[in-house]
């Protein structure tokens, strides 16, 4: 599946190198985790992102969930609210790398990246 026939079908999207880096965290945990991506007030600009590894007994029913060739990507309703279309991007850069967040709901972010305002 390409990134672009990716973007049609989910609500969060990941790049390949972030799926990539993702997938190596979950390895070096050594369990079967899915990643949880959502948002609590807070931060520079409002509103801040979260994401944190889960397993999977805990997905709830009324969570949204978005499977990457197995791996799956969650989010609560509330917070797909802000982040639907939320693109995830890592970079091993040495300045400025990391996950980056890409957000097509932000009417502003902060230079931290990890905050922002609709």
């Amino acid at each position: 599946m390409t990134e672009a026939t990716q973007t049609k079908q989910k609500g969060i999207l990941m790049s390949d190198s972030a799926l990539k880096h993702v997938l190596e965290l979950r390895e070096k945990a050594g369990k079967d985790l899915c990643l949880r991506v959502g948002v609590r007030g807070g931060g520079c600009s409002g509103m801040s992102y979260t994401m944190d590894f889960e397993e999977p007994k805990n997905i709830q029913p009324s969570d949204e969930v978005f499977d990457y060739e197995g791996f799956k990507v969650i989010s609560d309703p509330k917070s797909l609210l802000y982040i639907y279309g939320l693109m995830l991007d890592y970079s091993e850069a040495l300045i400025g790398g990391g996950f980056k967040f890409t957000n097509p709901n932000a009417a502003q972010t902060c230079g931290c990246g990890t905050s922002f305002s609709t």
